[in-house]
């Protein structure tokens, strides 16, 4: 039996929670300080925001069921809205004096790869 629109889309978002709370352990083991997970902005939701040091990270967790997937899966269009909500996260925090886009890929069956500075705006 096919499942329906709304069965795949549960199944994602439940997938993206555990990629996420997967992401969020990586992060912890390697002491980031972690600020916030799933935190809205005006211009978008960031999934993981972390500091270390006086740097403020930016983690976009993308899980896929290949490393080539996940290694494509942030479009132009997404940096652009990660980018805005930086500068909307900036400006909250005073400790913070740069920021670094970072990307947390997971497949299935492989350790989570952590790509420190995966992008500049």
């Amino acid at each position: 039996m096919r499942k329906t629109r709304q069965q795949r889309g549960a199944e994602a978002y439940q997938t993206g929670l555990w990629a996420e709370r997967l992401a969020l352990c990586l992060l912890m083991l390697k002491m980031y300080s972690i600020l916030g997970t799933r935190v809205k902005t005006a211009a978008g939701e960031v999934d993981i925001l972390a500091r270390r040091g006086r740097t403020l990270i930016i983690v976009e967790v993308k899980a896929r069921r290949s490393k080539a997937a996940a290694a494509e899966a942030l479009r132009p269009r997404q940096q652009v809205r990660l980018a805005r909500a930086a500068e909307i996260l900036l400006a909250r925090t005073q400790t913070a004096r740069t920021v670094r886009f970072d990307v947390v890929e997971i497949t299935p069956y492989t350790f989570p790869r952590h790509r420190k500075d995966a992008w500049r705006p």
